[in-house]
């Protein structure tokens, strides 16, 4: 990858690497939905002001793509894993979710003819498989039946941003950044509003401002910014390359544990982070193919 998107990838695997702790923080007072409906509507405000510079475009026929995306790829997994992360901890739900690679590596040979499956990105699905079983391993000691349930909601809401990375890489070719981000938030945020306000009944504004400032930090630098990283390196890198930074997830989310919930380090950090950094490296160190035909815009 070029120095530009090598700096995007991590400035993303910073942002959604720490959105796991700030769930966390709000889920105490509001549920999943309320959480939801509150981190898109600071999302749609943040991506507002950047409309005042830089025009989206959105045409009619692209509505039905953006519904998609906002549930699929925002409404229904960040109300899995704010659910998931009422049973299990901040750290797990980001180790878990760096498991999108798995995901877009097996599904994507399927529909893009650019992404095929070859020994380098093999070999990098191992290795960072390896760091993440390495950082999982002492995580599931409980029998509490939530607990699982949390871990399989997770899985579920991963391979759900595997399909949505796959699906705006084949149908958002001739979309901005912009558009894209706010046309699949705004839809988000109608989804996760009617279903807050439909399900978690009697429906109250939080009072804590640390729920507030989970709010902000989720909704303006976790879903604005970082999704206007995440829908332009899906343009420029591909999918494949793109969800392998769900693999630095597990070291903030670990770090910021111990940092703010006085979770210990332990050699399992150590171990699993060499093992993560490696994989994308490996991954990421292959150009992108010169043959891809891009098909012209409408």
């Amino acid at each position: 990858m070029s120095p530009k998107n090598w700096i995007k990838f991590i400035a993303l695997g910073l942002l959604w690497g720490s959105s796991f702790l700030w769930i966390k923080i709000a889920v105490q007072e509001v549920g999943p939905m309320t959480l939801v409906a509150f981190r898109t509507g600071f999302s749609i405000i943040a991506l507002g002001v950047v409309s005042l510079f830089i025009r989206p475009k959105i045409r009619k026929s692209d509505l039905w793509i953006l519904a998609v995306l906002g549930f699929f790829n925002v409404a229904l997994p960040y109300i899995m894993i704010a659910w998931a992360e009422k049973h299990i901890s901040s750290g797990m739900a980001a180790i878990l979710n760096s498991m999108v690679p798995l995901f877009t590596i097996l599904i994507a040979p399927l529909f893009l003819k650019d992404e095929r499956l070859n020994v380098k990105r093999g070999a990098g699905l191992l290795l960072g498989l390896a760091g993440v079983i390495v950082l999982m391993s002492n995580q599931l000691q409980s029998n509490d039946a939530l607990e699982v349930i949390g871990v399989l909601v997770m899985l579920v809401a991963v391979s759900f941003y595997a399909g949505s990375g796959i699906f705006a890489r084949n149908m958002n070719r001739c979309m901005d950044s912009v558009s894209q981000s706010l046309g699949q938030m705004v839809f988000s945020f109608l989804f996760s509003t009617t279903a807050a306000l439909s399900f978690e009944m009697p429906f109250h504004l939080p009072v804590l401002p640390k729920t507030y400032l989970a709010f902000a930090w989720l909704g303006i630098l976790g879903s604005c910014v970082a999704t206007l990283l995440w829908f332009s390196l899906i343009n420029s890198v591909g999918p494949t390359r793109t969800s392998m930074v769900a693999y630095i997830y597990p070291l903030v989310g670990v770090v910021l544990g111990m940092l703010f919930l006085g979770e210990s380090i332990d050699w399992r950090l150590v171990v699993g982070g060499v093992l993560i950094i490696l994989a994308v490296g490996l991954v990421n160190a292959q150009k992108t193919p010169a043959s891809v035909t891009v098909s012209p815009c409408p």
